[in-house]
């Protein structure tokens, strides 16, 4: 009850609060957007050396909003995965490659059937590390060619994570069907094989 009443206090839930600790010494934290984050967490999940997978919402102006209120698009929110995990056993870089490949990042303010600000690509370095980490991954991948027009995938400034509600947590694991039906219906993999050819996915 007391941890209920602080929360409510600064103005957030529990479940944000843990979702924004620190990771502990041994453990690092990546945050990005790509889309439903739904459909983030699979790819992540299945990434040796990820820990937890958490989705939810970042980079906006209303403290602890919820899913209704960011799809209305009126709180400046992305919906965002972070990403737990062990920097010995998997670097920033390699959580960036398997990011990249699971969006299309030349769809401004939109992810594949999902449209608006909200569902906008975008990472959020912790630090200054993997800000140039994730500059020169976006370099590289425009010094590429592969692209006919500019990769409007965004680096933002970190700003404070809010976890999305329990339902949306490992959805694709609670809800099977429905997921796998989403994900068609949205032409998520028919786009990233586009895009990505045997890349897609990252893994």
């Amino acid at each position: 009850m007391k941890q209920t009443i602080l929360a409510a206090m600064i103005g957030m839930t529990l479940s944000a609060i843990l979702a924004a600790a620190p990771a502990r010494a041994d453990e690092a934290v990546a945050i990005f957007a790509g889309g439903c984050f739904w459909c983030m967490e699979p790819p992540y999940d299945k990434t040796e050396g990820v820990i937890s997978t958490t989705s939810g919402y970042t980079g906006g102006h209303v403290p602890n909003p919820s899913y209704k209120d960011v799809s209305a698009g009126t709180t400046g929110h992305i919906e965002a995965v972070k990403i737990v995990y062990d920097p010995e056993k998997v670097s920033y870089e390699k959580l960036l490659y398997v990011f990249w490949r699971n969006i299309d990042p030349i769809r401004r303010n939109a992810q594949f059937c999902d449209e608006g600000a909200q569902y906008r690509s975008a990472i959020f370095p912790q630090d200054e590390a993997q800000r140039q980490a994730a500059e020169k991954s976006k370099a590289d991948l425009e010094a590429t060619g592969r692209f006919t027009r500019p990769i409007v995938t965004e680096i933002l400034d970190a700003a404070p994570f809010y976890a999305a509600e329990e339902y949306h947590q490992d959805y694709y694991l609670k809800n099977p069907n429905r997921y796998a039906y989403y994900r068609w219906s949205c032409g998520r993999d028919a786009r990233l094989k586009q895009i990505w050819g045997d890349e897609a996915g990252g893994l």
